[in-house]
Formats: structure tokens, sequence, C-alpha cells
């Protein structure tokens, strides 16, 4: 029996003779300090390479210590179920194992529909249409939804496995135990050995990035978008795709990942700065940063299709244990309508819904300037042309896509702009830098990897470093629109 401790909050324990490998805590970001470890390390298993980690989680007693949220089991779970192989089908690592979840029976009531949302988004026809679509639309976003998820929205039961802990031993497997000793303290056991962990963070003591960042200044142009992070979910070295829109003055956040604080801190923002948020979709990696925005000293604006806002807000009610009615007193709620540009005090953002397992728009922002618009799209968490394709079916019965709605996709995805930060991320449900090749942009981002850009790569698009502020209209021609 091994314990580690991984960072602040963040315990490993494995139990070799059991087959448990359990991560203690899970916190933003925890699955990167794992990495940072060698406790998630990539292997080969029947000549797939896939890799190694936790397949056990013990919740903390507390959803909020701190300040921040305790427990984000998402990116762990999502770990396991993609990243080791357990949910893939024909995967040597798929054999029935689930993700366990250890703790309360609160929290595990709370991670399972967490969870369930965060994998799913929106489960049904009746909810997608509930959130304005028409029933022929919700139909066809339901057969995308369906392929993504390999036929099945699978129930919460099906996704993960539960124990609950009281103060009397529990079993967890193969004879080893676990006993709750007092608030956030536990004790694990098999035979004559054991450890214990204390998942309590001393007073004013913060969950860690797995990055450090330098100190930039912010620069507040007419028009510019500061890079804010290019990473993904599994990249331990920088923030997740982000950007931060300024207008005349103002910022605005173009979503909100893990360490959003950690981040802000280091370009000089402070949090009662942002004027509003527009949100993309409701993953980890682009949401959990939203309680950092429920404590500023005013509602901030917040911006999203209502499909996207159902999906997140549900998400978000099912972490904090409140009704969605709630979140209206933290944000002042603005819808923004698919398929036509929202003016926003002289900034037109248009939303476009983009093929995802989770209801996602990618965005396009602009504003008039001289003899012409300029122009910014932000398309994070797209699917590569090639995914898609395979997605292609003519039978309306089935799920997928039309060859019409594949072509609409790509046209949407190339449409060209003066700026655009796009996800080359790879795989299933990101996208592939190589579809870009001819995009006719003045300028690409390439963002959402964890992985260093090849030489192909970098003749198609940049990288951006943190903090970098590409201008499109300068501060120094003053706040008047001519």
């Amino acid at each position: 029996m091994k314990k580690i401790k991984v960072s602040p909050g963040v315990f490993w324990v494995e139990i070799p003779e059991a087959g448990l490998y359990i991560q203690c805590g899970c916190p933003a970001d925890s699955v990167k300090h794992l990495m940072r470890m060698g406790l998630i390390a990539t292997q080969e298993v029947k000549g797939v390479t896939c890799e190694t980690g936790p397949n056990a989680i013990l919740l903390s007693d507390i959803a909020i210590q701190n300040e921040r949220f305790a427990n984000l089991s998402e990116f762990p779970v999502l770990q396991m179920l993609y990243r080791q192989g357990m949910l893939l089908p024909g995967h040597p690592n798929n054999t029935g194992a689930r993700p366990l979840l250890i703790g309360t029976e609160d929290q595990l009531k709370a991670q399972a529909e967490y969870i369930y949302r965060g994998n799913y988004g929106l489960t049904s026809e009746e909810e997608i249409t509930a959130a304005g679509i028409p029933p022929e639309k919700a139909r066809m976003m339901m057969r995308l939804k369906l392929k993504f998820a390999f036929d099945h929205i699978l129930k919460t039961e099906e996704l993960v496995e539960t124990r609950a802990v009281g103060d009397s031993p529990v079993e967890i497997r193969n004879g080893a135990f676990i006993r709750r000793v007092s608030t956030n303290v536990y004790e694990f056991s098999l035979g004559k050995e054991s450890v214990s962990v204390d998942l309590n963070l001393l007073p004013k003591q913060e969950f860690e990035a797995s990055y450090r960042l330098g100190h930039y200044e912010a620069r507040r142009e007419y028009f510019s978008i500061i890079h804010s992070g290019e990473g993904d979910g599994w990249d331990v070295h920088r923030p997740c795709m982000a950007s931060i829109v300024t207008f005349q003055g103002k910022l605005y956040l173009i979503d909100a990942g893990p360490n959003l604080l950690h981040s802000l801190n280091s370009l000089g923002i402070g949090v009662n700065e942002i004027e509003g948020i527009f949100h993309t979709h409701a993953h980890d990696d682009h949401f959990n940063g939203l309680t950092v925005l429920m404590r500023s000293d005013h509602r901030i604006k917040y911006y999203a299709t209502p499909l996207v806002r159902a999906s997140v807000f549900k998400k978000l009610s099912a972490l904090i244990g409140r009704d969605e009615s709630v979140f209206s007193t933290y944000f002042d709620i603005h819808d923004l309508e698919f398929d036509a540009w929202n003016n926003i005090d002289g900034l037109e953002v248009r939303p476009e819904f983009s093929p995802h397992p989770v209801e996602t728009s990618i965005l396009f922002f602009r504003t008039l300037w001289g003899e012409g618009y300029r122009i910014y799209a932000h398309l994070a968490d797209i699917s590569s042309f090639k995914v898609l394709e395979k997605m292609v079916t003519g039978d309306p019965a089935k799920n997928g896509i039309s060859e019409e709605y594949f072509n609409e996709v790509k046209r949407l995805y190339l449409e060209p702009a003066d700026l655009k930060k796009i996800d080359i991320g790879g795989g299933l449900i990101h996208g592939d830098a190589e579809d870009f090749r001819s995009d006719f942009s003045q300028k690409l981002i390439l963002s959402h990897t964890e992985r260093e850009l090849t030489d192909a790569q970098k003749e198609i698009g940049d990288s951006s470093s943190f903090g970098v502020a590409d201008v499109l209209v300068p501060a120094e021609q003053n706040y008047t629109k001519p």
C-alpha cells in the first residue's frame, strides 16, 4: 500500500493487491498534477496506445473549499473512460469495469448528475426543444449526439460505479476497506496495512495550478483579443483554450476554464473588471471557472444561446446543488440568437451551432471600422472533417449527419476572418489543423492541444503565447466609431 501527496488537497493511494489506484481529491486540473508526477503515463496494451491512471476517486466531503470547487471529477472520469479506454468499443481496457466514485451520499449524487451532464449535455429531444430549437432541428441534433455517444445515452450508473462511505468501514474492492474518520479524513486498509488521507485545505490555502505564469500587462484596445489560454484539459504547462475580448475599454471573457483567477491575476485583471462572458459549451475546461465569476461585486453579463445556457446551467445546478433559477442572482443573463449578428453596444457576435458531444457554439465577433468590419472567429471544441465525414448517412432513421449539413459545417469553419483561433486537439471530438490549409483568414491561431506543434502545423498557423494580444482596432484611434 502506498500514499503519495500530489498537491494541496490531492493524494494518490495505490493498493495493488486489490487492483486499486485511487485519486483522493479532485479539484480543478487534478489530472494534470497526476500527469506531472508520472502517475498517469502512456502505455501500450495489446498493441493499443493508451494511458495508465486511477480507477477510483475519493471525493471531498465538502463541495467547495476556500471558495474553490473541491469536487470536479469530470476530467478524471473522462481520462478513465476515454484515455484509458474503459468506454471505447473494442478497446482492450473496456472490460466492463467502470470508474469508481467513493464518498458521502450527497456528494456521490451531485457528482453522478454533474458527470452525466458533462458527458452528454442535454439528453433528449424534449430538453433540446425546451431550449427553443424547432423539433426538426432538435431531431438532427439528437442524431448527431447519439453518433458521438456510440448510439446510446448511458445512464449514470452505466458510466460510473459508486461506493457510499459512512463512519463504519466499507469494502471498496477485493478486501480493501475505507473508513471515514472525520470530515474529509479517511483511512484505507487491507489486512493489517492502513494509510490515512486528509483532504482539508488549511486556512487561506488554495488548490494549485499545474503551471506557473509570468506577469503581463493587458492593454485595453478598442478591439483586440488577448490569448489567455491555448492548452486543453490535459496540458500540464498552459491554461485551457480561452480568450479575452477587449472592446471600447471593456473586458469580455470567452469561456471560463480551470484556475481562471490565476490567469486573470497574471494579466493584471481583477474579476470585478469583467464586463461579461461569452460561453461556448459546458465541458469543464471551458466551464469550471464560473464560480470565480459568481464572486464578482456585480452580476457579470452571461452571453450564450439558450441551447448552450440550458446545458451549462443543468450541469452547474447539479454541481452546487441549487435550482437553475438561482443563477440569475449571480449573472445578468443575455440570450444570443443562432445564425444572427447580436449587437452588444457596438460589438456584434454571431453564434453558430457546432457538432460536439455537448451543445456547443462557435463564435464570430465583429465591429465596423473604416470601410468594413474587423472580425475575430473563436472555434473552440470543433470536430475534424475526417471524423464528421464518417458520420454522414443518407438514412434519416440512422444516427449521424446529412451530406448537406457536413458541407455547411465545412463552410462555417472555413469562413474567413481577420483573426481565427481554432481547436486542433485531434481525436474523436477535436479539430485538425490540416482542415484549415485552404482557410483565407488573415491569421490563424492553433489552439486546444497539449502537444508541441509539428512543422506542418506551424506552416498553417501560429501558436500564441499566454498574454499576447492581437489588436484588430488600436485604442489610439479612440473610442468613437467612424
